[in-house]
């Protein structure tokens, strides 16, 4: 594995470790390519805070911060610029036209809640509720369609756990989506590792016999998390019980298709 783009700093309050330890974590763990793509901020109305992600005024530092290090670290590891992000009906546009005020080379989509996480419910929490999964899956497949997002992150985020039925009416919808866009689906690193109920193998089984296209996200919360898949005990047997193949990220250009700059100046 030579790249990874799902990395956090502690600016997103749930994260440990300075940027420059990421860097050597990662130069250490032989990648080539590391993208930061810390929890991106939301420009909530009426005095609401986020725990889990910084606040606008803090993307100033965030760009200034990565900039000045992919400059110094050039030599030796290449580093790229973003976000995760939801797409939160009621900020999305907001949110883009000033995110396009910066030099972000990339955004990974990552939806945590639905539909926004002032006024909705955190999709990782236990559900049998058809109404939210129908949401998360009709709140990605918007998002994969604006084209904007490099990949969908932790795809299986979604703990559904009424009928198989349900639940495999609505992901093959997002699977299906995944692959008319051409956006790799997320095998997390993080929820293997803490073993969280993502990755999972009946999402992963069933994207996998559809044909989906996959990429590996440390989703490194500390630098300890910078390693490489094949370190990891089990992981290579849920790439093969599943029917896995990853792609060789490496070049972003892979995954790009369209950049913040491209958006219309009314966005």
């Amino acid at each position: 594995m030579l790249a990874n783009y799902h990395t956090h700093t502690v600016r997103c309050k749930h994260a440990k470790g300075t940027e420059r330890e990421y860097i050597e974590a990662a130069i250490a763990n032989g990648f080539k390519v590391l993208g930061f793509s810390d929890h991106v901020p939301q420009p909530f109305k009426n005095g609401f805070v986020s725990t889990i992600r910084m606040d606008m005024s803090e993307i100033p530092n965030y760009v200034d911060t990565l900039l000045k290090l992919r400059e110094e670290y050039k030599d030796r590891i290449k580093i790229y610029i973003g976000f995760e992000v939801e797409c939160y009906s009621d900020y999305f546009d907001e949110l883009m036209a000033e995110l396009k005020k910066y030099p972000i080379d990339y955004m990974i989509l990552g939806q945590h809640h639905v539909p926004n996480e002032d006024n909705g419910t955190y999709v990782g929490f236990k559900t049998d509720s058809e109404e939210v999964l129908k949401l998360y899956a009709d709140t990605v497949i918007k998002a994969m369609k604006t084209e904007l997002f490099a990949y969908l992150a932790h795809p299986d985020l979604i703990n559904f756990t009424g009928p198989e039925e349900v639940f495999e009416k609505h992901m093959k919808r997002v699977i299906q989506a995944s692959i008319d866009d051409d956006y790799p689906l997320e095998i997390n690193l993080y929820g293997f590792v803490d073993e969280r109920q993502y990755p999972s193998d009946r999402f992963f089984k069933l994207a996998s016999t559809m044909g989906a296209k996959f990429i590996i996200g440390c989703d490194a919360h500390k630098p300890g998390l910078l390693i490489q898949p094949d370190t990891i005990p089990g992981f290579a047997d849920f790439l093969n019980r599943n029917g896995i193949v990853t792609t060789d990220y490496s070049d972003p250009d892979l995954l790009i298709k369209k950049k913040l700059s491209d958006l219309n100046d009314h966005i």
